[in-house]
């Protein structure tokens, strides 16, 4: 994968799932740099480790998306200990948090921390990097879901929330296209992250349910997604911008579609009583 080596990369979300697969996958191509960041200390510090072994010099820092003044901070940071910012994963989110809600009943502080994490977070991040990265061959990835593609019974924060990173990406992406800087979505599907396994251990998805709805009879892993980021952040991808790339593992079909037609949960839940919301 070409463009990859020597290059400096800002990652959030890097503590787990496929915020930390990306981190190690820039790692193990050669990436000069990376500046990783996430609310789990615990887990950032494992993701560090991980990444140092394949000889990269990684900078961890502790940033809340939400806060502008945190991303602006850590940014800017990172260009002073690397020099130089060529590219960046926006990764950090949550998912559920409203349980069996619907529009008329959700809390508005479960609205409010959907947003500010999916969508403001990702604006905030992008906001504080671009004006850093190289023109040309600048690139960001934001990370969506197959979610905003299509709403889902008791789902509107989260679906809302990633509706907006598409339609955000793809703004900005022709803000800044004139500039040689490229901007991509990335829209996983049912993924098994660490997230995932917590709450099914609960009692809360139903993997086997879930992977009975793909094309391919499985759930995707952090690193199949994390493959395609870093695709997208390659020279490889020099005339990929605006878009919205799919790791999917093929679950929107009409298997999907059936689903949703003939049941009220979201894609591979368990009833709608015992759900929360979100695969990523």
């Amino acid at each position: 994968m070409s463009g990859i080596k020597g290059r400096v990369y800002a990652i959030t979300g890097a503590a787990s799932g496929i915020g930390r697969a990306s981190a190690i996958r820039l790692a193990e191509l050669g990436a000069g740099g990376l500046a990783i960041c996430d609310v789990n200390i615990e887990g950032l510090d494992k993701t560090k480790e991980l990444c140092s072994l394949a000889g990269t010099k990684v900078v961890a820092s502790t940033v809340d998306v939400r806060s502008q003044q945190q991303v602006q901070k850590w940014i800017d940071n990172t260009v002073a200990e690397f020099g130089r910012l060529d590219g960046a994963a926006n990764i950090a989110g949550i998912a559920g948090g409203a349980g069996d809600t619907t529009c008329a009943t959700i809390e508005e502080s479960d609205w409010d921390r959907m947003m500010d994490v999916n969508l403001k977070g990702v604006m905030w991040c992008m906001r504080a990097q671009i004006p850093h990265l190289p023109r040309p061959g600048g690139a960001i990835v934001n990370i969506s879901s197959t979610s905003g593609l299509r709403g889902f019974p008791h789902n509107a924060a989260y679906s809302s929330s990633k509706f907006g990173v598409i339609g955000l990406t793809s703004s900005v992406a022709g803000e800044f296209g004139a500039e040689g800087i490229r901007i991509n979505s990335l829209l996983p599907g049912p993924i098994r992250t660490e997230m995932f396994e917590a709450g099914e251990a609960k009692g809360l998805f139903d993997s086997e349910k879930i992977s009975k709805l793909t094309c391919l009879g499985r759930m995707g892993k952090p690193d199949e997604v994390a493959k395609v980021l870093c695709f997208l952040l390659s020279d490889d991808a020099s005339y990929v911008t605006g878009g919205e790339s799919f790791s999917s593992i093929g679950n929107v079909s009409q298997r999907f579609d059936t689903f949703q037609r003939n049941g009220p949960s979201m894609v591979g839940m368990l009833p709608a009583e015992e759900r929360i919301t979100g695969l990523r």
